[in-house]
């Protein structure tokens, strides 16, 4: 069965905010897993990078306290304006949680996976994270559950946690020295009061390393994601990516900071800054020696619904889902054969990527030695190069060295051609983009126009719109290749004479 057969109806395809596909990468997380893991992996678009551009998942708002607080966090309720974690359009009760999850789940096929993200600590919040998943697990058995928390009542729910048949648990963990969690956490609430400084963070810290531990003894998946904070955490995250993984962890998530002043964040109004795309691929090139790094994620609100990167909740407010007449038991049949025809079409696709990747290998002719490039990709996804440059919502970048292309990640951006009245603002979007592709050398695209590719030269960008619709390696590898060959590289030896 093709994934073709079932039609637009069934099988939503991406949209701009999930543009591309990460699946392009030599450096395929899943291969590098047991396959005991891949098995439990392959469809949770959080945990594996192929899995995001065809399975969708849904973060349901039932968790609104927080037992700490973080320098870097902001909850806002009702707030459709802003897209990272602890922002929510609307709180739920554990009954609404389940009744929008099944209409999600019967209208999006492809969803997969239910989370509890917040806004609040869903394990600071027990009973009615509970009892959303037991209503769950009980009407909605084919979707998977899961629950990211920041650790501190994490030993004490572990039980109730393998009872509910809960996966994937996702911990927050920045810090493994109380003296750089004292910069992060100004207090804990802890046994029924408030914790403040060092004393707070050697709390949290102990309390999410045991946690760690218990969830791996119960054969639970742990992700472990950590905020990148320079001139606070930054150095130390490295060894937090090894005890983490020594401790049963399978997957890190270094995400940069999000420090705008108008999100209202202690580190935002104080002007802590947050990574440079660059440094932040250092780290996360530093801790994936010891770590699977995950380098897809989009920092989720904690009521997001659909594909990575898209936000489709608004079309699942309580009023709209009151007036929804679903037949859950006809869904689940829907989605057994949809979610069948992407597996089918995954395996398909990894194949076709290895092709590309080991002829874009074997064509390889750049001498060793030879400095690195940053290319960015637009793609709609299917690991092929098929975006208008002005119709790119984000960008994927590929690094392309002499030994090889690995993905590196994502960068966001503005629409540069909008239409209408927004076209007069153009210029301004597209410098954006220009700041966001930040290192990158190439753009490669399916069509770019004549104002764009001007702008974009003289900004050191090369775009390219020769590849459209080849496989995403071997693009990169020939456009590395024809850098080299026409001498715009020069290789780490010359550079260093040259300095």
């Amino acid at each position: 069965m093709q994934l073709t057969v079932l039609g637009q109806e069934d099988v939503a395809k991406p949209k701009g905010g999930c543009a591309a596909s990460s699946c392009g990468s030599t450096d395929d997380q899943l291969n590098h897993l047991p396959e005991s893991i891949r098995a439990r992996v392959y469809n949770h678009p959080c945990y594996s990078e192929q899995a995001h551009h065809h399975f969708a998942r849904m973060h349901v708002a039932v968790a609104p306290a927080c037992n700490i607080q973080c320098h870097y966090c902001n909850r806002k309720y009702d707030c459709a304006n802003e897209s990272r974690p602890g922002v929510v359009s609307e709180l739920l009760t554990p009954e609404q949680a389940v009744k929008k999850t099944l209409a999600v789940a019967a209208t999006i096929p492809q969803m997969t996976v239910l989370g509890i993200a917040g806004p609040g600590d869903p394990l600071g919040n027990p009973e009615r994270t509970f009892a959303t998943f037991r209503m769950l697990a009980a009407q909605a058995p084919d979707i998977k559950l899961c629950v990211s928390t920041n650790g501190l009542a994490l030993p004490d729910s572990i039980d109730e946690l393998a009872h509910a048949n809960i996966e994937h648990v996702t911990i927050t963990i920045n810090c493994l020295d109380p003296e750089v969690g004292k910069e992060i956490y100004p207090w804990v609430f802890w046994r029924h009061k408030r914790v403040r400084g060092r004393a707070a963070a050697k709390i949290l810290i102990e309390r999410q390393q045991q946690g760690l531990e218990m969830l791996a003894e119960r054969d639970i998946l742990v992700k472990v994601n950590s905020v990148m904070i320079p001139g606070v955490n930054d150095d130390h995250l490295v060894e937090v990516s090894k005890v983490v993984k020594q401790k049963g962890a399978f997957l890190h998530n270094v995400m940069p900071l999000i420090a705008e002043a108008e999100h209202g964040t202690f580190f935002g109004v104080m002007g802590q800054r947050g990574p440079t795309p660059a440094e932040l691929q250092n780290l996360q090139d530093k801790c994936s020696g010891d770590m699977n790094m995950m380098r897809h994620c989009r920092q989720c609100r904690a009521d997001a619904v659909g594909l990575l990167g898209e936000d489709r909740g608004a079309e699942f407010t309580l009023d709209k889902i009151d007036a929804m007449n679903i037949d859950y038991s006809a869904a689940m049949e829907k989605r057994a054969v949809i979610h069948e025809a992407i597996r089918e079409e995954l395996e398909s696709q990894s194949k076709q990527r290895a092709e590309a990747s080991a002829a874009a290998q074997a064509a390889q002719t750049v001498p060793a030695g030879t400095r690195p490039v940053l290319m960015a990709i637009a793609s709609k996804g299917g690991g092929v190069i098929n975006e208008h440059f002005g119709h790119a919502r984000e960008f994927m970048v590929y690094e392309a060295s002499p030994e090889g292309v690995r993905f590196i990640g994502h960068r966001k951006t503005d629409l540069y051609c909008t239409g209408g009245d927004t076209c007069g603002e153009a210029e301004t979007a597209l410098d954006q983009i220009i700041r966001a592709l930040a290192g990158c050398e190439a753009v490669l695209c399916s069509k770019v126009g004549y104002e764009p590719w001007a702008i974009l030269e003289a900004a050191g960008i090369q775009p390219n719109g020769e590849h459209g619709m080849e496989p995403i390696e071997k693009a990169v590898a020939a456009v590395y290749r024809e850098m080299y060959e026409s001498g715009r590289l020069a290789s780490r030896a010359s550079q260093f004479k040259a300095g």
